[in-house]
């Protein structure tokens, strides 16, 4: 793999979130702040998270409680896999980029960590693509949460899945297993639920999708867009995410929250689905 030495520039800061960097983190300290979780919703060590990626007024309440379980514990690696929504022919991409910018400071990509993955992808048959310049949202989407939740430096492996084939999601986090054993990471999945339903059918749609999320059944999940019965726009980056996270010993997944366009809009004639959630391994008292 080839790294360009510059940082990939942001093509929704100002747009989907504030580009001025105060204005930006006053926003998500605000989200943060009005997020309440309680001790009994995070029992155990949070392995992953579940984000969705809307612009910060329409989802970034529901992100931020995702983020609140997190907060002022850093990591060194920041993990985020996440759809490509544009069409495009390889599977799984990665940046070709050195960095990721956001208003709030340019975060370094892991680039020996992801050496290593293609390496391990490139043995089971599978190929990780680098490209340039992506205007991919629901992955930038994410970093000025995590900025703001941790307030000190980390590195970013950034993973966009565009497979949505059990085989082939399963040799990816078996993969990236083996490349972040031992290191002090974060996963993250960043997804929104159904798109565009009225709120009635939207709200039902969506509880099955959470209900499947938080079964840890990374199959069901991908049946699910499958069969039509509930929708993610990132389900192969939520499955990759929990096997991953079943390997690094998480065991069960805490829903924290859950909202639709609607609670920003007013209007429940045709909503986005939002969710947040942990994935946790759990710990017990003797």
């Amino acid at each position: 793999m080839e790294f360009r030495s510059d940082a990939r520039p942001s093509p929704i800061a100002g747009t989907w979130y504030p580009g001025d960097p105060v204005k930006l983190a006053k926003q998500i300290d605000s989200f943060l702040d009005a997020a309440r979780l309680s001790d009994d919703d995070l029992t155990g060590s949070i392995i992953g998270l579940l984000a969705p990626h809307a612009g910060h007024r329409y989802s970034g309440r529901t992100a931020a409680y995702a983020y609140k379980a997190v907060q002022g514990k850093p990591r060194k690696l920041a993990v985020i896999l996440s759809p490509f929504h544009p069409y495009f022919q390889g599977e799984f991409l990665t940046t070709a980029h050195s960095a990721y910018q956001t208003p709030l400071g340019n975060i370094p990509i892991a680039k020996e960590e992801l050496q290593t993955l293609d390496g391990l992808l490139k043995k089971q048959g599978l190929a990780l693509t680098q490209i340039p310049g992506d205007e991919e949202h629901s992955l930038e989407i994410q970093l000025p949460f995590l900025q703001r939740a941790w307030k000190t430096d980390f590195e970013l492996l950034p993973l966009m899945v565009r497979s949505q084939d059990p085989q082939s999601l399963n040799r990816l986090a078996e993969s990236l297993y083996q490349v972040i054993k031992g290191k002090d990471f974060l996963l993250v999945a960043s997804s929104d639920l159904s798109h565009f339903y009225p709120l009635e059918t939207a709200e039902a749609l969506d509880a099955e999708m959470l209900r499947r999320i938080k079964s840890f059944d990374p199959l069901s999940v991908l049946s699910a867009e499958t069969d039509g019965s509930a929708f993610a726009c990132g389900a192969g980056a939520v499955a990759a995410l929990l096997w991953t996270s079943k390997l690094a010993g998480a065991d069960k997944v805490q829903i924290l929250n859950y909202s639709t366009s609607a609670d920003a809009t007013g209007d429940p004639s045709s909503v986005v689905g939002y969710g947040s959630a942990a994935v946790i391994a759990s710990t017990f008292k003797k």
